[in-house]
């Protein structure tokens, strides 16, 4: 069974746009199921591809938070890779971290990082616990799993939800935008101001 949910699931990822809405950013809105901006995100621990834990409620620092429908197929892949290449930036400019989460066990987790060399965490959500508390909307007419992309500020309030299944890459420039958002406006000369960049 697992199989088959993973093989419709890997067809799905690579010819989603048919499926899929029009690229969806909500900043002060919620979609009838997923967790609202301003609300806070459930806490929740889950064990990583290292077999570490991560616990939300620990974690006190901007954090972005995406789910992704299965380890390894084409538009996951090019989701974390893209978000591999933006950590160090995400870390450094913004002090976030980012976690991944899908319900695919350690075991595919492990595999799946070092397939693509990641260093940040993707989290099993074995069951789909998580994905459930935070409401993540199913994509494709209710046969996969959707890929929505929450950033929460340091305090574990949501600050933007971004929902595309299509267009994997675009998670990352939507996270890192919400997350200059929350940077405090930069200061010249007595004044504040925030760049339009």
């Amino acid at each position: 069974m697992k199989t088959t949910a993973t093989l419709i699931a890997a067809f799905a990822c690579a010819s989603t746009t048919a499926f899929s809405p029009a690229t969806t950013t909500t900043r002060t809105s919620q979609t009838a199921l997923n967790l609202a901006v301003g609300e806070t995100a459930p806490d929740f621990s889950l064990v990583d591809q290292n077999g570490k834990t991560f616990t939300r409620s620990k974690n006190k620092k901007p954090l972005v938070v995406y789910f992704y429908p299965a380890d390894s197929t084409p538009g996951c892949t090019v989701q974390a890779t893209k978000f591999q290449e933006e950590i160090q930036s995400i870390r450094k400019e913004f002090k976030a971290d980012v976690v991944g989460i899908s319900g695919q066990g350690a075991e595919s987790k492990q595999k799946f990082a070092e397939e693509l060399g990641l260093d940040f965490s993707i989290l099993a959500d074995e069951g789909d616990a998580v994905r459930k508390e935070f409401k993540v909307p199913k994509a494709a007419f209710g046969f996969l799993p959707g890929r929505v992309t929450y950033v929460l500020d340091k305090d574990g309030v949501c600050t933007s939800v971004y929902d595309n299944l299509g267009d994997a890459a675009s998670h990352i420039d939507a996270a890192k935008d919400a997350l200059a958002e929350m940077q405090p406006a930069k200061k010249s000369g007595g004044v504040s101001f925030k760049l339009p960049f």
